[in-house]
């Protein structure tokens, strides 16, 4: 036994720091740009700016990394682009709060000024999340790391908004938008989110202007009522058929307002009236177009009612929504209030409730940008996994609205656009010096700036270099993969299939694989209000980076959510422990005592040794089906599935099987020729084995591969990063050998499980007979000596026609199959029968326990439900172990 550097416990902190410094130094990460061979490309989603590692991100991260370095030993030109998102609304909600704390208030300070101190958060920040995504061993080339607010990607930005203004794909005009009167901006459609919330539907008596009676209309937001000029009722609707053309007064202000005929009303919902607020609600604002009603702006942008709200100007929107209708119940014009939920519009950043408000805004018209779009999924151009979501693609993509695309903050792309006194409105790629219509040098930008979205779009182009035609777009566009979450298919996803399509004439990812959330033990979504969230970096910190990864991705399937529980990280860290211990007995066993160079060959996978045995060759068999299994499944992009293949080779194949029946030839005590060869085949097939598993296992726990490979005599190259991935070999095909081991571990763990039911210790020698016939009785005969050592069975006996000897337990495998433990001799029997009767009383004890909490009305109503399903868990196993045990009394008396 030689020495190793491994030392005895693997400490993920000793290894991974060393590691990615090792890996960045080396620039194995770097992309080649090697036309000769394929490439394969992957744009990081851009963190914000703002954030830190979050569960959603360390999956994410986890999935690109495993399929990059997966591709990269496969032998792509692999190009993993990192990169950061300036998070136009979020950043500056942040460093004004920063600031505020500071006494600092960010409009006293100025534009410039403000954008200055956003930077220098920016450049704080985004070294943090570099650190942590360092931390985790992401794999990207970090020499071509962008920003979206780069001068590369800015000058993107500028092509793109002049040349869509140019094809008449962006406008300006006022329209109803989304306006968040906390963030001060406009909002797009999706940047709203909507959800149910309790609330109250009131009637309000419109009275007739003649004095002949009134019309009820209902409202969830009675202090619109100021602003309305119309009441819509049906055009068919026989109710109210002699009313229109006449008008109401609005009460309060004593307004007239006209009566109309409009199919958008619903004549089932309430009374078949509604009221018509133009200025604050967009199918209103639809009717108001119709038929020319008035548009009055009664809410302003800081949610303050208007001087045309008359006597409640300057009221915030609620406490006047309070106001009216206590003015109106003392009027008598409330018909009645009731309990009513509806969906309530909220700002995403903030979770103010939106004001939809009349506004000058930017739109890009996105009905011409879609259609290519939703062409392009429908002929797999682009395809999403799972298929699921292409269905949420096109139902958004066929059902889209224009984007308002201006947002009224500092921090983002400033809008290329400038405005003369003349009236002129300029938009250009460059700064105009003056106007081209009335030569005045007198013009001013617009203040706007640019949805973070936009800049977002244009990603997957913008940062290999378009507009310019750079060698980097050239090769690695369109990218191959993008990984991303469900929730951002619309803010994202589709709006970069418009713009790739737009303006390179390709789909910008061939392939979109969306991942789930990664929820609490409990299946809750993690959250700071819950305090449930889990932390990355601590779960790294405790178990090391390739820990977690292996739990995120073990327990992911494409599109769903998981659960993060802390018993898959320990079962992790486990694996990690059982993977280093396996590794470093090889490396303690491959070289004589004080030698540091291999005294045997390097393995031939191509030309194999005759003499191999039927273990060698079953653990060929095994390598070589697991290399071909966790390579179709990563082509499916099935990653949990292949994590638990190599999982289920390197636990049970290799470490608990092989290892062990590894030991026989490599401890021989006599000094033959023939012991010297087996010992020699033995390491060289140990090498080869350990360096093919650790290439298996590299794109998922890249530092304790790498680690270890660094280890092993013959490797091919300096890096296990840039080794070359497993291939699948027919001169590894030995199906009958691997049909034979399956019998012969059968068989193993039968007798290990006949044994444990009557606690023999684990050493103690015990003979076994064994009911077999044709290759499972010539392999077991064969094998007596690894049986001998790995079960304890000594003598074996192997028979086609044994009969179950007396006093014996009995494990039935197949028809031709059968195991026999013999207890003369080895079990005191009346010591046995005691000890199980008494266990056998203990058990029928913990199941009246267990039934009458089953059986209690209380404890099935009021205890958590997973404490329920815990007990009838419990209760099932209790039965179970109790079959089991009468069984056993059975068999000794």
């Amino acid at each position: 036994m030689s020495e190793t550097t491994l030392p005895p416990v693997y400490d993920p902190a000793a290894v991974e720091e060393k590691l990615y410094k090792f890996w960045l130094d080396g620039e194995y990460f770097k992309a080649d740009r090697d036309t000769e061979r394929q490439h394969f490309t992957i744009v990081i989603p851009p963190p914000n700016v703002t954030g830190s590692l979050h569960m959603g991100h360390a999956l994410n991260n986890t999935v690109q990394d495993i399929l990059i370095r997966w591709r990269r030993m496969q032998g792509y030109d692999t190009l993993w682009l990192p990169g950061s998102d300036h998070a136009g609304i979020a950043t500056q909600n942040v460093v004004e709060k920063h600031l505020a704390d500071e006494g600092i208030n960010s409009r006293e300070m100025g534009r410039d000024a403000f954008i200055e101190r956003v930077w220098q958060w920016k450049e704080t920040y985004h070294e943090r999340i570099t650190k942590q995504l360092y931390r985790l061993g992401v794999s990207c080339d970090w020499s071509r790391e962008r920003f979206t607010m780069d001068e590369g990607c800015s000058k993107a930005v500028r092509k793109v908004f002049v040349d869509l203004y140019r094809r008449g794909l962006i406008y300006r005009g006022d329209y109803m938008i989304n306006w968040c009167p906390r963030c001060h901006t406009a909002l797009s459609d999706i940047e709203v989110e909507h959800e149910d919330e309790s609330s109250t539907l009131t009637h309000i008596c419109y009275p007739l202007e003649n004095g002949e009676g009134s019309i009820s209309v209902a409202t969830t937001r009675p202090e619109t009522m100021l602003g309305d000029t119309g009441v819509a009722v049906h055009s068919e609707d026989v109710r109210y058929k002699s009313l229109v053309g006449k008008k109401v007064i609005l009460p309060l202000l004593d307004r007239p307002i006209p009566i109309v005929a409009d199919d958008y009303v619903d004549p089932e919902f309430g009374s078949g009236a509604v009221k018509v607020t133009p200025g604050h609600d967009p199918n209103d604002f639809a009717i108001g177009q119709r038929h020319n009603l008035e548009l009055i702006k009664i809410i302003d942008e800081d949610a303050k009612m208007t001087d045309a709200a008359g006597p409640y100007a300057g009221l915030d929107r609620f406490a006047c929504r309070k106001k009216v209708v206590a003015d109106l119940q003392k009027l008598g014009a409330v018909e009645k209030i009731e309990d009513y939920d509806h969906a309530v519009g909220r700002c995403q950043r903030c979770s103010t409730v939106v004001e939809p408000l009349i506004s000058r805004q930017w739109f890009v018209r996105m009905k011409p940008l879609a259609e290519p779009a939703l062409e392009a999924v429908n002929n797999d151009l682009t395809r999403f996994i799972p298929p699921r979501f292409t269905r949420i693609y096109k139902n958004w993509v066929e059902n889209i609205r224009d984007w308002c695309i201006s947002r009224q903050i500092w921090w983002g792309h400033r809008i290329p656009a400038w405005y003369c006194e003349c009236g002129e409105v300029i938009v250009d790629y460059d700064e105009p010096k003056k106007c081209p219509s009335c030569g005045g040098s007198s013009i001013e930008q617009d203040p706007d700036v640019l949805d973070t979205w936009f800049s977002s779009a244009l990603w997957p182009f913008s940062t290999l270099g378009w507009p310019d035609e750079t060698p980097d777009l050239k090769h690695f566009y369109p990218t191959s993969v993008l990984v991303t979450a469900y929730d951002i298919i619309y803010f994202w996803v589709a709006r970069m299939i418009f713009m790739g399509l737009a303006f390179m004439g390709e789909v910008p990812f061939n392939t979109v694989y969306i991942t789930g959330l990664v929820r609490d033990a409990l299946g809750r979504k993690m959250s700071k209000s819950l305090g449930n969230g889990i932390d990355p970096l601590e779960v790294i910190d405790h178990y090391g980076a390739d820990t977690l990864r292996f739990t995120l991705i073990t327990g992911q399937a494409p599109g769903n959510d998981q659960r993060f529980r802390q018993e898959s990280v320990e079962a992790g860290r486990n694996f990690a422990n059982k993977v280093w211990n396996a590794s470093r007995f090889v490396l303690m066993n491959l070289y004589d005592e004080g030698a540091t160079e291999p005294d045997y060959p390097r393995f031939n996978p191509e030309d194999l040794p005759s003499d191999l045995n039927r273990a060698e060759r079953w653990i060929l068999h095994r390598y070589n089906e697991t290399v071909q299994k966790t390579t179709v499944s990563l082509e499916k992009y099935e990653l949990g599935e292949a994590a638990r293949l190599i999982y289920e080779y390197l636990w049970n194949d290799f470490c608990d099987w092989y290892v062990e029946i590894s030991k026989y030839y490599l401890y021989r005590s006599d000094n033959s020729a023939e012991a010297d060869k087996d010992r020699h085949r033995t390491r060289s097939l140990l090498t080869y084995l350990l360096d093919g598993v650790m290439k298996l296992l590299h794109p998922f726990m890249p530092f304790i591969s790498e680690e270890i490979w660094q280890q092993l005599p013959y490797r091919d190259g300096e890096a296990l990063v840039r080794a070359d991935w497993p291939v699948v070999l027919k001169s590894h095909h030995f199906p009958d050998e691997a049909s034979d081991m399956d019998t012969f571990q059968e068989v193993a763990r039968a007798i290990r499980n006949l044994r444990s039911q009557v606690q023999i210790p684990p050493g103690k020698k015990a003979a076994v007979v064994v009911r077999a016939s044709g290759r499972a009785a010539a392999c077991l005969k064969e094998e007596s000596h690894q049986m001998s050592k790995l079960a304890f069975a000594e003598p074996l006996i192997v028979d086609s026609g044994a009969d179950k000897p007396e006093q014996a337990l009995t494990a039935i495998i197949g028809d031709d199959l059968e195991v026999f433990l013999p207890l003369e001799g080895v079990v005191d029997f009346e010591a046995e029968i005691k000890r199980l009767q008494k266990e056998l009383v203990q058990l029928q004890n913990e199941i009246k326990k267990t039934e009458g909490k089953l059986s209690s009305s209380g404890f099935i109503s009021k205890a958590p439900a997973e404490v329920v399903e815990k007990e009838k868990a419990r209760r099932e196993e209790q039965e179970s172990k109790l079959i089991k045990l009468q069984e056993r009394l059975r068999e000794l008396s």
